[in-house]
């Protein structure tokens, strides 16, 4: 998924409000593009923008920081604000330490799963599913792409249980109710040999955060 530009919204508690005519890029991963731009319809935040940067950056976390350092730098001068729709996708604290270096917010918690199941909850239950693998809508859609080739298992099945051998359920954080994607996901969980359990999780503290706004 190559970067693309639409209207979306903002983010973060304490951030102030754009006053009016105030043009903000909301710059994101792809993989939550779908969400944000349904948040954004519904909200009406026509005055922000919306950029992705490849969801695929995520099977190399340490390319994020730079990636996005990169689309600031480019598109800095075009806005009177940037705002980074990342949680920390396993860069190890790097991506918010250059985000404070160029002087950008962002998303505050470790990823999109707990975005959509809502960070201080997200947290509460980790302590009792570290054995659980999460999908969201995108990655439900994007199944194959994500995971079957990237770890090889549509070539070498039997690297399945050197993956998912020590997991136990797979959880839908469902941000949509969508029979056909709920169907899907029963799929994925039994491909990895799985339980499975669904949560409708609606979009979360990304909604909160951009419809506090």
């Amino acid at each position: 998924m190559g970067p693309e530009t639409a209207p979306a919204p903002t983010l973060g508690p304490d951030a102030p409000s754009p006053s009016p005519g105030q043009r903000v890029l909301l710059l994101a991963c792809g993989a939550l593009a779908r969400e944000i731009l349904a948040i954004r319809d519904q909200a009406g935040l026509s005055h922000m923008d919306l950029m992705c940067l490849p969801a695929i950056l995520h099977n190399s976390p340490q390319k994020i920081p730079d990636a996005v350092a990169e689309a600031v730098a480019r598109h800095r001068d075009a806005y009177d604000r940037i705002f980074v729709v990342y949680g920390d996708c396993g860069t190890g604290g790097l991506l918010q330490a250059r985000c404070e270096e160029l002087g950008v917010e962002m998303m505050p918690g470790p990823h999109c799963y707990a975005f959509f199941e809502g960070v201080p909850r997200f947290a509460e239950i980790q302590e009792q599913e570290f054995t659980a693998f999460y999908l969201t809508d995108f990655l439900v859609r994007q199944f194959d792409a994500f995971v079957t080739r990237p770890l090889g298992l549509d070539r070498h099945p039997e690297l399945r249980e050197m993956y998912f051998g020590n997991y136990e359920k797979l959880v839908y954080q469902a941000q949509t109710d969508d029979a056909d994607l709920d169907a899907k996901a029963r799929d994925c969980a039994a491909f990895l040999g799985l339980a499975y359990e669904r949560r409708l999780t609606g979009y979360g503290d990304l909604e909160r955060e951009l419809r506090a706004l």
